[in-house]
């Protein structure tokens, strides 16, 4: 299914990077603040976001058995077929500004760069299962592996560690050599920013920032509320 772009009138906003990178912190803080402007907002997580999808969530993150490669890049794409026909596509096509923490570009830099699958086939899986949906922008929350191991291990002391988790700090390493490659083959659509070294509110500063540059005519600030 080819994505229609007639019906598409809302802007599709992702957050990427490795765990401990900021990205849920940062998509909740963009959310809030359009939402506080009037701007019809939609904030989603992947993978989850509908029952199924977070009920597939829960199977990839702490199966009872190990995860073959091909199920694992299945289940993702099973995922987020549901996750864009069942809430990604209706709040585009209602118009609003649709914010998801991860999307096709963390199956391709975790599953793909990072655990060997085939690149190709993993972005065709996944152009079926969206309809070929692509991302107006791209946020990727750029941290070096060691201090987002720090950081999931500090959160990690309350919650527990999921399976991507447990794969430990080198794993990273590779999910963000990955991301890099990604950003840069695709430099128009990503916005690369450092989350190390800043507070979390200057770090939205920066994405509140490249959001109003790349999207102008959303009406906030002093002009007309309601993003009609």
């Amino acid at each position: 299914m080819k994505q229609d772009s007639r019906k598409r009138q809302g802007i599709f906003i992702t957050f990427e990077g490795i765990d401990g990178s900021g990205k849920s912190t940062q998509a909740q803080l963009l959310a809030a603040r359009l939402t506080a402007e009037g701007v019809p907002t939609l904030i989603t997580r992947e993978p989850g976001g509908t029952v199924l999808a977070e009920k597939i969530r829960d199977l990839l993150l702490f199966a009872q058995e190990d995860l073959v490669p091909e199920t694992e890049v299945l289940l993702y794409a099973a995922a987020r077929a549901q996750h864009v026909r069942k809430v990604i596509g209706p709040g585009l096509a209602r118009g609003a500004v649709v914010i998801c923490e991860r999307f096709i570009d963390s199956t391709l830099a975790y599953q793909g760069f990072a655990s060997g699958n085939d690149l190709e086939l993993i972005r065709q899986i996944n152009t079926f299962a969206t309809g070929g949906l692509v991302p107006d922008l791209t946020f990727l929350l750029d941290l070096k592996p060691e201090e987002g191991w720090h950081r999931v291990q500090e959160r990690n002391r309350s919650k527990g560690t999921d399976r991507i988790e447990a794969k430990g700090r080198a794993f990273q390493e590779e999910v963000r050599r990955g991301y890099l490659r990604l950003a840069a083959a695709e430099a128009e659509r990503f916005c690369l920013l450092s989350s190390a070294g800043q507070t979390k509110e200057e770090l939205h500063q920066q994405i509140w920032a490249r959001f109003l540059a790349r999207f102008p005519v959303v009406p906030v600030g002093n002009d007309a509320k309601g993003g009609e």
